[in-house]
């Protein structure tokens, strides 16, 4: 069974739920399972810290899930055009697995959720790809020949499945944005299956 990796940070449910998706895709390819992981928030005050397992939700990530992952498919809500702090905070603290080569030649894709149209969605997910071709991963996006790429009037980029939430932080995917996480997650199954089958 290859494992992807899906993890995400989600501050309102817009990205879990982009993520449960994307796992769903993952499933769908024999043999492909998928290892839904989180990361702690990040207070401005230090001595505030998180439980070491969250109340709800995925579980926090560790340094295996690194190295156990066939692929991963990483989440981030939009913060200013970028990936949101906590996920910035995580990368940062991977120099170890940089230096291993942990994840290098592994498939990887991202996946974002904004409050607008225009809240930097596309930055964001080329702000999470950054890290990600550092440590040497090979990354997926969403081709047009996924027609709802092409339809949808809400998320969803050849970058990386998204999802707009609105100022109210509706975490309810449109039609559109389900079958592209899901087409996503598909995809990055099935070539982690080609790559390990060599």
């Amino acid at each position: 069974m290859l494992e992807i990796l899906v993890l995400y940070y989600s501050h309102r449910g817009s990205v879990r739920a982009l993520a449960q998706q994307i796992a769903r895709g993952i499933e769908s390819q024999p043999g492909c399972g998928a290892r839904l992981r989180t990361v702690p928030r990040v207070a401005s005050v230090c001595t505030t810290i998180e439980p070491p397992v969250p109340i709800a939700g995925a579980p926090f990530v560790e340094a295996s899930d690194l190295e156990e992952c066939a692929g991963l498919a990483l989440g981030s809500p939009t913060r200013f055009g970028a990936m949101a702090a906590p996920m910035k905070y995580f990368w940062d603290g991977t120099i170890t697995q940089w230096a291993n080569g942990t994840l290098a030649g592994k498939p990887a894709c991202v996946f974002t959720s904004s409050g607008s149209m225009h809240g930097g969605q596309e930055t964001t997910l080329v702000s999470m790809m950054l890290p990600l071709l550092h440590h040497g991963m090979l990354l997926v996006g969403i081709p047009f020949t996924e027609s709802a790429l092409s339809a949808t009037q809400r998320g969803g980029t050849p970058y990386g499945a998204s999802h707009v939430a609105g100022t109210d932080g509706d975490p309810l995917l449109s039609d559109d944005e389900r079958a592209l996480a899901f087409a996503q997650g598909r995809r990055l199954a099935d070539i982690a299956r080609r790559l390990h089958q060599g």
